[in-house]
């Protein structure tokens, strides 16, 4: 199992857009990853489970990723985060 801790910086959080990026990019891999916000957590293959979370900007998520393609995964959502979030 992988964890990423990422602090969001874009002002907006995470609101639709990103949301459906991020789904989708999850969606790549076949590994079980999850987003938690202050002990809530959500499927980060499903849009509405993740802006359920409404993530705003300064917000810490954790990223957990368990599974067979957990290193490419934990890789790719490294550097989407960086870029998008």
């Amino acid at each position: 199992m992988k964890e990423i801790k990422y602090v969001i910086t874009d002002e907006n959080g995470i609101h639709a857009r990103p949301a459906g990026i991020l789904v989708k990019k999850a969606k790549e891999f076949n590994s079980d990853i999850k987003i938690t916000k202050v002990g809530k957590s959500a499927d980060a293959k499903k849009l509405f489970n993740v802006m359920g979370l409404a993530v705003k900007q300064g917000d810490e998520i954790v990223i957990t990723i368990n599974g067979d393609d957990e290193n490419s995964a934990t890789e790719e959502l490294q550097q989407f985060l960086s870029k998008n979030l």
